[in-house]
């Protein structure tokens, strides 16, 4: 069953990079006691994903804070090194915090999995946004493409912020 407004995020263990290497972070970590946006990408360094789902919200990082958003927060199906090194080859890094779910074990817990497997991309996330209050959905947006990034994007987020 697909996550909607008014759930709470399930109980699921992220990896984020640290200065002393991977660490787990729970949803309770990240999510407790905040207002974050988070959006979620089928891959890392993908096309759609590298070019404009991730450069938008860097771009209105600072907009989308200043509307009372405590972080942002980016997660793909990819492991804790290559999310780390997207962060470092786009910017981000200090302006929006990038989870690994490697396993996709959160983005199906939501019931936002994706098979990739016909391009050799195995299960992957759907695009989508959404604005997480205290651990609670406030408001989704789920693309229905994998190409596209137009009601996951920083613009349609800030207008819902």
């Amino acid at each position: 069953m697909t996550i909607k407004v008014g759930d709470k995020l399930p109980q699921a263990t992220f990896r984020v990079m640290t200065a002393d290497g991977p660490a787990a972070k729970t949803t309770e970590d990240l999510f407790k006691g905040k207002k974050v946006v988070l959006f979620a990408v089928p891959g890392a360094f993908t096309p759609t994903c590298h070019k404009n789902h991730l450069p938008g919200y860097l771009a209105k990082a600072a907009e989308i804070k200043g509307k009372g958003v405590d972080a942002i927060m980016v997660t793909g199906v990819n492991d804790v090194f290559v999310m780390d090194a997207w962060s470092k080859a786009t910017g981000a890094v200090g302006v929006i915090e990038f989870l690994s779910d490697g396993n996709a074990d959160f983005a199906k817990e939501i019931g936002l999995s994706l098979d990739g497997s016909g391009f050799g991309l195995g299960t992957r996330s759907q695009r989508y946004s959404m604005i997480v209050e205290n651990g609670v959905v406030e408001a989704l947006n789920v693309e229905d493409a994998p190409g596209k990034a137009d009601v996951s994007g920083a613009e349609e987020m800030l207008k819902q912020l």
